[in-house]
């Protein structure tokens, strides 16, 4: 099952807020027309940017579209999901002109919202119709959060729809997005959706990867064992391994918008394989102490994962 926890619900790279600048609206202009500074990330100015919020709510778009923000996730105010849900339908059932450019984020911040069933009885069908609006045929100028996450909800629902995930996540990664690109590496390295090519799955993963996705790196170590690149293995899965689990998959998680599941995957499958070189004596001189620390910090980090490894280690396919 497609999970989404560990982020903020709706506000997902659809704007942002600089120290620098005024507040963005996805738009690109000032968000509420104010141009104001605020520092992000303290209590202050959430609380600040609610009360002007609500003061203009009525006659600005942009400030009922960040108060649907506010109040879905807490953010200078008591939770309340219903009513941050009710904000964005208001943006999303609008007919002024004004409001266009911010319908795109509020069907993908709904489609999420149906998906969780948070503040909205959950409704897969509703999730899926919401971001195929805000995707808008793979328009770069519309949600390309949302092109992604159909590219990852068709390669997880039951029953699967490869082609489509594979078509979705090729529109994502072409509007730059990087956790549909290193999926399209993965969807042309074991040929789902798409026939297999190794060369375009490596070129996926490994750009991937050099643009910060752990998951991509995780999967790269996992390649260059199988092929016994075992020096190379190494070296990589050491720098990925060695990542700190508590601070570094949040900040990795802000940084390149990649979701905090799948970069703690793609170091638990780093650890792992680190660890079986360790144990081996593969690439680097043999060490089983250190081995059982990367095995148990794989454990950790994603225990179905490690353990469906270690049942191809008994079986001795690893």
């Amino acid at each position: 099952m497609l999970k989404m926890r560990g982020r903020r619900a709706l506000l997902i790279g659809e704007w942002s807020v600089s120290k620098k600048e005024g507040a963005k609206c996805p738009g690109g202009g000032d968000l509420c027309g104010c141009g104001q500074s605020y520092g992000e990330g303290t209590a202050g100015w959430y609380e600040e940017a609610l009360e002007q919020f609500e003061e203009i709510e009525e006659k600005d778009h942009q400030a009922t579209y960040q108060l649907g923000v506010m109040y879905y996730d807490g953010l200078g105010t008591i939770l309340n999901s219903e009513k941050g849900v009710d904000y964005m339908k208001k943006i999303l059932d609008s007919p002024c002109p004004k409001a266009r450019h911010l319908k795109f984020a509020a069907a993908y911040n709904l489609g999420r919202a149906y998906y969780e069933g948070k503040g909205v009885k959950r409704s897969n069908e509703e999730a899926e119709r919401l971001w195929l609006f805000a995707a808008d045929n793979g328009n770069p100028k519309a949600s390309v959060k949302a092109q992604s996450m159909l590219g990852l909800y068709y390669s997880t629902k039951e029953p699967k729809e490869l082609e489509k995930a594979f078509y979705w996540h090729s529109e994502a990664c072409g509007n730059g997005n990087l956790e549909s690109q290193g999926a399209l590496g993965l969807m042309y390295l074991y040929g789902q959706g798409i026939r297999q090519d190794t060369e375009a799955a490596l070129h996926c993963l490994r750009e991937a990867a050099e643009r910060g996705n752990v998951y991509a790196q995780g999967n790269l170590v996992e390649y260059y064992y199988k092929m016994k690149f075992f020096t190379k293995c190494v070296a990589f899965s050491k720098r990925i391994a060695d990542y700190d689990e508590v601070h570094d998959i949040p900040m990795i998680a802000q940084v390149t918008d990649c979701l905090p599941e799948f970069i703690s995957r793609g170091m638990a499958m780093a650890s792992f394989y680190h660890a079986r070189c360790l144990q081996l004596g593969l690439g680097i001189t043999r060490d089983e102490a250190t081995a059982k620390h990367y095995y148990s910090k794989a454990c950790r980090l994603n225990p179905a994962l490690a353990d469906e490894l270690h049942s191809l280690l008994i079986r001795q396919r690893i």
